[in-house]
């Protein structure tokens, strides 16, 4: 198979940054083309994507490459930098697709990314495969083209309100504060369905603006509804400021639960000791139970991610390696690269990954990984609640603030 790069005029200069060069594409290579957030206020998360996409890469290539036709064909990146602006993550997917002519798509961080960048694999009948959207809206368009490693964000409270049935003093009030954008919305209205079957009344039920730095008025209103738990949607900067709020308001309920944020190395830097005690959650956790056909298990591909990028990995990097690992096995059971056969391939795709088990609901959703239940003790990631039992004694209730 022939991959022909021509030399275009960017539309905007930022299409070229981050892009691998022209050069490093040969007759038989394979190529994935990305957006994702490399600057910007996401490029944070952004650089998960980047490095799990090259490093899943760079272990199939080592591997021999992806094997069909009697051939091993070689994977190649062709990444752009989005800015964390989606307007310019649409026109470069578009470019990608009818103009970098790329095999096949890896996706953006964040859901409302994904909902605008799937639309143009689904016009031109490319698959993506993504890690980095949870919202069922991704899903709720019946899209053929659209595959995700991520659990459903309308089920991401689901192992934490399991967890507040077993904590003594039993909590009997709940604030639900989240953002508003596509993720964090689906995460609230499943979170309310979940709260009343679990018998929990919901206080207080407030959006935010995305972004926000202020949350002093919103934090007044929660000190006034005086919730025992606290759950939060948002994104890391967020949640960031949320804390650090919290704090000098001395807001204190019985526990604090984030989406997003805990699980990273950076949410505990960012705040010292005051990370300390902070619930969330995460799809996954480096474990040796997660065998993979590349890295060896889930503890390899940790200590792998590790030695190579210097810092630790989290659920983004295991879902992005996930991703290319998905593309790779369903050329192989196609038995080619060609977009509509690798589409049906993904439909049937079953295997097992450092990041679990994935395959696919027929709208092209992973099915079920249980979020665990996280919380920061000595500065450290404990898992607490695996959604159907504990692993740890959680520290609840949470000291108050003027109380540590």
């Amino acid at each position: 198979m022939r991959v022909l790069f021509r030399r275009t005029l960017p539309l905007a200069c930022a299409l070229l940054a981050a892009a691998v060069p022209a050069a490093a594409v040969h007759a038989q290579d394979i190529v994935l083309g990305a957006s994702v957030q490399l600057t910007g206020p996401d490029a944070n998360t952004g650089r998960y994507y980047k490095d799990a996409y090259q490093l899943a890469i760079d272990k199939i290539n080592a591997s021999g490459g992806v094997k069909f036709g009697g051939a091993s064909h070689k994977l190649v990146l062709k990444l752009y930098d989005n800015q964390s602006d989606i307007n310019l993550s649409v026109r470069q997917y578009t470019q990608l697709v009818t103009q970098d002519k790329v095999n096949l798509l890896l996706g953006p961080f964040a859901s409302a990314f994904v909902i605008a960048d799937s639309a143009i694999a689904e016009k031109y009948k490319v698959p993506m495969v993504q890690g980095g959207g949870a919202s069922d809206q991704i899903y709720a368009r019946k899209f053929k083209y659209i595959f995700g490693t991520l659990p459903a964000a309308s089920n991401y409270y689901g192992s934490t309100i399991e967890l507040l049935k077993q904590v003594q003093p039993k909590p009997q009030t709940v604030a639900l504060l989240h953002a508003d954008d596509a993720f964090d919305m689906s995460v609230a209205k499943g979170t309310r369905d979940l709260l009343q079957k679990a018998g929990l009344k919901l206080v207080m039920d407030e959006r935010y603006h995305i972004n926000s730095t202020d949350f002093s008025s919103l934090l007044s209103q929660v000190k006034s509804a005086n919730p025992d738990v606290v759950l939060v949607a948002g994104l890391e900067t967020d949640i960031l400021n949320f804390v650090r709020q919290s704090k000098s308001l001395n807001v204190s309920p019985k526990m604090y639960s984030m989406t997003v944020g805990v699980p990273s190395a950076d949410f505990r830097k960012a705040l010292g000791k005051d990370s300390e005690y902070a619930f969330g959650m995460t799809a996954w956790l480096p474990s040796a139970e997660n065998k993979d056909k590349w890295f060896g298990d889930g503890e390899q591909f940790a200590q792998a991610w590790k030695t190579k990028f210097g810092y630790d990995p989290d659920y983004h990097a295991g879902s992005g390696v996930a991703d290319v690992e998905a593309l790779t096995l369903a050329m192989e059971a196609a038995g080619s690269a060609e977009p509509q056969k690798v589409r049906d391939a993904l439909a049937k795709v079953k295997f097992d990954s450092e990041y679990g088990m994935v395959a696919f609901h027929e709208n092209g959703q992973i099915f079920d990984i249980p979020q665990i239940v996280i919380q920061i003790q000595n500065d450290k990631v404990v898992p607490i609640f695996s959604g159907k039992g504990l692993l740890a004694k959680p520290v609840y209730p949470v000291p108050a603030w003027n109380a540590r």
